[in-house]
């Protein structure tokens, strides 16, 4: 599909977080969302209130099993990761570092395809669309990033799950997504430069600057522009499961994409959440999600007997934005 590639910003404008340091405290809100990597040891939470004003974390985990990463370790023995988050798209996406051999540093590129975030690689230059992971221009134009499993989570949600888990601390420094003009500032985390964007009906960054040249959504169905979509790709099939219809569908979703069998739960949340389907019959009761004679969690796939549910690597976006990269057809629809 065309992609619609415009400069905004200069090129770290909005900064990276190149060293990320971790500890138990967070002094905001438990509703606060953060970005989950659950398969590092121990468990990491990336909250949304700090990558708004950076973007991209550049990190590397401890902890993959096989079933939770294809790429490979660096020499160090760690596994390279990149969380990433769009603000203008809403879409929260985790990727391996670990490319053609490579271990590769994210930044901000200042750029925008379709309204989301251009990171480039500081090794060879080249341009990545954040929601694709594809390389849209240099050396590994073509190319694609590998999608590690990820889920967006409520810091409360996140602390009752993984006990043991940790928090990004706050990164500092200065950007521009904290500023009123294209001069990065310090950044004051209290702040929610998005939150009027997030909750108001236009998309994309005319919408968000409240300038001309708004695009239209168009579709006369029950998607709304910014819908929370949950993405799933095996191979070259790709099938964005909108919040509202899993909801509708009863809050499980059990279908395939690709050659893959899925089961997808939508919480109370607003968010959605994917495994491999083991087959069981899954059921939303007053006590939570029931099958093969126990309770799971839907946010965790964590079972009250301690049984486990493979997270799926997903992306978490807007459906706009699901909507630019693969058409207007590639989402769940029940019958």
């Amino acid at each position: 599909m065309t992609v619609n590639v415009r400069d905004v910003l200069p090129r770290d404008a909005i900064p990276s977080v190149d060293n990320p340091a971790f500890g138990d405290a967070y002094d905001w809100s438990p509703d606060d969302e953060v970005i989950a990597v659950t398969f590092a040891d121990p468990p990491r939470a990336y909250p949304v209130r700090f990558l708004q004003f950076h973007e991209i974390v550049n990190d590397a985990v401890g902890g993959a099993t096989d079933a939770s990463k294809k790429g490979s370790t660096d020499e160090s023995g760690a596994d390279p990761i990149a969380v990433t988050w769009c603000p203008l798209c809403g879409s929260g996406i985790v990727y391996d570092r670990t490319h053609a051999g490579r271990t590769l540093e994210f930044g901000v590129s200042g750029k925008l395809a379709d309204d989301d975030l251009v990171m480039y690689d500081r090794e060879t230059g080249s341009e990545w669309k954040q929601s694709t992971g594809e390389c849209i221009a240099g050396a590994f134009e073509g190319d694609s990033l590998v999608v590690r499993p990820a889920a967006l989570l409520s810091v409360r949600e996140f602390r009752e799950s993984f006990p043991d888990g940790v928090v990004l601390r706050p990164p500092g420094g200065e950007s521009e997504a904290a500023s009123p003009d294209d001069e990065p500032v310090p950044i004051d985390y209290d702040a929610s430069p998005y939150e009027e964007y997030a909750s108001g009906e236009g998309f994309g960054l005319a919408a968000h600057r409240g300038t001309n040249g708004r695009r239209e959504w168009g579709r006369t169905d029950d998607l709304d522009p910014k819908t929370v979509v949950l993405g799933v790709e095996v191979d070259d099939d790709a099938l964005g499961f909108p919040v509202p219809r899993v909801r509708a569908a009863g809050g499980v979703v059990r279908t395939t994409v690709g050659d893959r069998d899925v089961v997808v739960f939508a919480t109370d949340e607003g968010e959605a959440h994917a495994y491999a389907d083991p087959g069981y019959d899954f059921a939303v009761t007053d006590t939570g999600v029931t099958a093969d004679g126990t309770t799971w969690g839907p946010a965790t796939g964590v079972a009250a007997d301690a049984r486990r549910l493979e997270r799926l690597p997903t992306r978490r976006l807007y459906a706009f934005a699901w909507r630019d990269d693969h058409g207007p057809d590639a989402f769940y629809r029940a019958d």
